[in-house]
C-alpha cells in the first residue's frame, strides 16, 4: 500500500497548492458572510440589493462546491488507503485516478479568473468591408456560433437581426446562456474575422476578401451592473420594419438607446412590445459599458471613453482562407487545414488555444 499512500499524499499537496492560489479559505469566508446577510430578518427590504447578494452567494457556492467535494473525496481516499487490506490496490488506484482527473479539470477552470468569465454572453456580429460577400460572411459566422451553441446544449436567442440587401445579414445580436464560463470561453472571439474565398456573388468567380466584426459582451443583469443615469440616455422610438421595408406591426415598438457620454447606440426591434425592446437594448448597453470599463481599466462609468473605431475593420484576429483550406489565428498561432469544420461549429480547439495563450 505504500505506493498508494505516497500517491495520495502527493495529490493532497497538489490540491493544497492549487487551492492556495484559488484562496479557497477566503472564498469560504466570503460565502459565510453573504449567507449571514441573507439570514437577517430585514434582508428583503431592499429587493435590488437582496437579489444582488443572492446572486453573488449562488455564484460563489457553485464555484466552491466542486472543490469542497474533491476535498472530501481526497480525505476519504486517504482514510480508505490507511485502513485497507491486501487485494484492494486496484480499486483504490482507480479511485485516485478519478481524483487526479477531476483535479486536472478543476485546475483548468482556474484560467477563468476574470470578473465576468462566468457570465452569459451577448454576441454582436457586423458585416464589414466587402459588400454582399461581407454580409454573407457575417451570416456564416452567425451560423458558426449557433452551431457551436447547439453542440454545447446552450440556450441561443437571436435578439435582433438586420438582413442584407441581396444576401446574408448586415448585423445580428445573439444571446447565449446556460453554459459554464461562457464569457471566459468566448472572449477570444472578440475582433475582426477575415474571409478569403472565390465569391459566389461574382460571375467571374474571382477571389474576394471580406471582413466581419464580432463583439463578445458579458451579459450584465440590472441588479449587478453599474447604474446608468437617465440623463445620460437618449431613447428614440420608431416603427419596426421587416424585410423589404414592410411594417411588422402597427405600433412604434422599435427602440434606439444612445448613451450620450460615449456615443454608444443600441437599437432593438425584434420584440412586439416597446417595453421588451427597451429592456433588451438597456441590457445590451449595460453589457457594452461593462466591457469597455474592463478594457479601459476605468473605475467608474464616468471614466469610460467611447469605443475606438480605428481597428473596426482590417486588423483581423483570424483568417479563414477557404480555397487553400487554411484557418489561422494571428494571436495564438493556432491553425488548421479544415476551416469548414470550424465554420460548422467546431470552436473548441480555437477556444483552448486562446485560453492557453492567455495563461
Amino acid at each position: 500500500m505504500e505506493p498508494l499512500k505516497q500517491r495520495a499524499a502527493q495529490l493532497q499537496i497538489e490540491f493544497e497548492e492549487t487551492t492556495q492560489k484559488l484562496n479557497l479559505a477566503q472564498l469560504e469566508s466570503d460565502l459565510s458572510q453573504l449567507n449571514a446577510q441573507m439570514a437577517e430578518p430585514d434582508f428583503w427590504q431592499n429587493t435590488a440589493k437582496a437579489q444582488n447578494i443572492s446572486q453573488q452567494a449562488g455564484a460563489l457556492a457553485r464555484r466552491l462546491e466542486p472543490w469542497q467535494k474533491l476535498q472530501l473525496n481526497l480525505r476519504d481516499a486517504g482514510e480508505l488507503i490507511g485502513l485497507s487490506e491486501p487485494g484492494m490496490e486496484k480499486e483504490l488506484s482507480e479511485q485516485l485516478d478519478q481524483i487526479e482527473s477531476r483535479l486536472g479539470e478543476l485546475k483548468k477552470e482556474l484560467r477563468f479568473s476574470g470578473p465576468y468569465d462566468g457570465h452569459d454572453v451577448i454576441l454582436n456580429i457586423y458585416a464589414g468591408a466587402g459588400g454582399t460577400d461581407a454580409q454573407d460572411w457575417a451570416q456564416m459566422l452567425e451560423r458558426m456560433y449557433l452551431r457551436w451553441a447547439e453542440k454545447e446544449n446552450l440556450k441561443a436567442k437571436v435578439v435582433d437581426e438586420s438582413a442584407g440587401e441581396e444576401a446574408g445579414i448586415k448585423s445580428a445580436t445573439i444571446e447565449l446562456a446556460g453554459g459554464s464560463y461562457l464569457y471566459g470561453k468566448l472572449a477570444g472571439e472578440h475582433g475582426v474575422h477575415r474571409l478569403v474565398r472565390r465569391s459566389p456573388f461574382n460571375s467571374a468567380g474571382s477571389r474576394e476578401t471580406s471582413f466581419a466584426k464580432v463583439d463578445v459582451l458579458p451579459l450584465i443583469n440590472k441588479s449587478e451592473g453599474a447604474q446608468i443615469d437617465d440623463k445620460d440616455l437618449k431613447i428614440d422610438v420608431y416603427r419596426a420594419g421587416g424585410h423589404g421595408g414592410q411594417s411588422v406591426n402597427t405600433t412604434d415598438s422599435a427602440v434606439r438607446v444612445t448613451h450620450l457620454p460615449t456615443g454608444i447606440t443600441v437599437a432593438i426591434q425584434n420584440e412586439r412590445s416597446q417595453l421588451q425592446n427597451k429592456e433588451t437594448a438597456l441590457s445590451i448597453l449595460r453589457s457594452r459599458l461593462a466591457q469597455l470599463q474592463m478594457e479601459q481599466h476605468a473605475e467608474t462609468l464616468a471614466d469610460i471613453k467611447g469605443p475606438s473605431q480605428s481597428n473596426e475593420f482590417g486588423s483581423q484576429i483570424r483568417n479563414y482562407i477557404l480555397d487553400d483550406r487554411i484557418l489561422k489565428d494571428l494571436r495564438t498561432g493556432y491553425e488548421n487545414h479544415d476551416p469548414q469544420k470550424t465554420l460548422d461549429g467546431d470552436l473548441d480547439p480555437l477556444i483552448e488555444a486562446w485560453l492557453n495563450h492567455k495563461h
